[in-house]
């Protein structure tokens, strides 16, 4: 068993403790002033004591990719070298730094943002196969417009490469570790998945494979590029189980689909995994919680909306579906520990879990108990830091999260605006707990230690 404050290795980098902020939308965007709102999001985390932080998806191809406004883009090697000013802040503050690699192929932003796809008519999204017959649907009725390019053979190992060279910039600019966004309808995962995979070269699935070996061959090449280009530097991804797709899909990647994904996803060479019960599609299964009504609701949001989804009817119609699938989704804290805990019975890697935790307890039977085996080695939490940056000192002393997964911080991104908590009770609590000092950071960490050395004993 461990505790919270515990160091953990991963990859060889020494973390301090086993808190990590989860990647989340930064909305910094690539132009001027993105590393300065990079280090004003993420220096508050890092000081106040959380072992590791995740930058959020950020996208390795020029065009493309991005499943939200402003998102960060890494494929410039001179805007990356920029940011060692916030590689460098971080570990001023005695944290650990990792970014999040990514790119969206159907999710991307040409799809369903009407706003960018006016302007931007040209571009196209990057497509695994044809895409299923239920986003052809869509494309139908309207309600997304794809233009897919689906790619060769050879373009699979391009944007493989670029994934490298990006995870090569970003060890240069003093980045600790390299995480792939493999989850949340991205690119890996539409590799990964029975519903978007139906190739018939190498990186599809053959007819006697389990599912999802297409995408390991992805993972595969990924982690091949990213050798190449940084390194040794700890190598870390999402691995997907499809247990939250609805019931209209039949092809998916079931529980132990996942689990076997991760398995061999460790046995190829990544340094950790984080497992993630998902659905096919992008939705609530990403974001469980309370329907948004605040922000839906906002009088200075409307027009953002109906930029982002073509017209105002059109922005009701999607917050209908958001208010029937904020009904649909499991919210027990922790929903992924089931999968993470099969997957670590398999691997010899560290397990990251992560997924509507809020509470220190949670956390700490998270890493196991006198109740249950553990499920991580180290937990995550995500949507609770745009309500307290500086929640790492009060986790670590004890105390619970604020939030209350009401998303009220999430959906205003759609209409690009910045992830931050508009749920006034608590902005309110948080203001009182800064006047308190609950912020200011306590305590220390202990000795290095390692995930086999706890296994030894368990």
């Amino acid at each position: 068993m461990a505790a919270l404050t515990d160091p953990v290795d991963v990859g060889g980098v020494a973390v301090p403790n086993r808190l990590y902020r989860a990647p989340v939308l930064e909305c910094a965007g690539t132009g001027e002033g993105a590393v300065d709102a990079l280090i004003d999001e993420l220096a508050p985390t890092a000081a106040s004591g959380v072992g590791l932080v995740f930058q959020g998806a950020s996208v390795v191809t020029a065009e493309s990719g991005c499943a939200a406004p402003n998102m960060t883009r890494v494929h410039d090697p001179e805007f990356v070298a920029e940011l060692e000013r916030l590689t460098g802040t971080v570990h001023d503050h005695g944290g650990r730094i990792f970014v999040q690699l990514a790119q969206g192929g159907l999710r991307s932003l040409e799809a369903w943002h009407a706003g960018h796809r006016e302007r931007n008519p040209e571009v196209e999204q990057l497509a695994v196969s044809r895409p299923p017959w239920q986003l052809r649907l869509l494309d139908r009725v309207g309600l997304v417009d794809l233009s897919p390019r689906v790619l060769s053979t050879d373009e699979v190992y391009d944007l493989a490469e670029q994934f490298g060279r990006a995870a090569g910039y970003a060890a240069d600019a003093g980045y600790d570790g390299i995480h792939l966004s493999g989850a949340n309808m991205g690119i890996v995962q539409q590799f990964c998945s029975p519903l978007y995979n139906r190739r018939d070269d190498e990186f599809g699935t053959g007819a006697d494979e389990p599912p999802g070996s297409g995408g390991l061959r992805f993972l595969e090449a990924v982690h091949d590029a990213v050798r190449e280009h940084a390194g040794d530097v700890p190598l870390v991804t999402k691995v997907p189980a499809e247990t939250a797709a609805p019931s209209f899909v039949r092809r998916h990647l079931s529980f132990e689909d996942g689990v076997r994904l991760a398995t061999r996803t460790a046995e190829a060479g990544y340094d950790a995994v984080v497992p993630v019960d998902v659905s096919t599609f992008w939705d609530m299964s990403v974001i469980r919680g309370k329907f948004p009504e605040r922000a839906w609701s906002a009088a200075e949001l409307q027009s953002g909306y109906a930029a982002a989804f073509g017209g105002p009817v059109r922005a009701r119609a999607v917050r209908l579906l958001n208010r029937v699938q904020a009904r649909g989704f499991d919210r027990e804290p922790g929903w992924n520990a089931d999968l993470c805990r099969a997957v670590r019975r398999r691997v010899d890697v560290p397990v990251l879990c992560e997924g509507g935790i809020r509470e220190r307890a949670t956390c700490e039977r998270l890493l196991g108990d006198d109740a249950s085996p553990a499920a991580a080695d180290l937990v995550g939490m995500a949507r609770p830091f745009y309500a307290e940056p500086r929640l790492g000192a009060r986790l670590l002393a004890g105390e619970d999260a604020l939030c209350a997964s009401c998303n009220n911080c999430t959906v205003p991104q759609a209409a690009g605006e910045p992830g931050r908590c508009r749920t006034p009770s608590v902005v309110r609590e948080r203001a009182t707990l800064e006047r308190a000092g609950a912020y200011e950071r306590r305590g220390g960490s202990g000795d290095e230690g390692t995930v086999a050395d706890e296994r030894e004993g368990e």
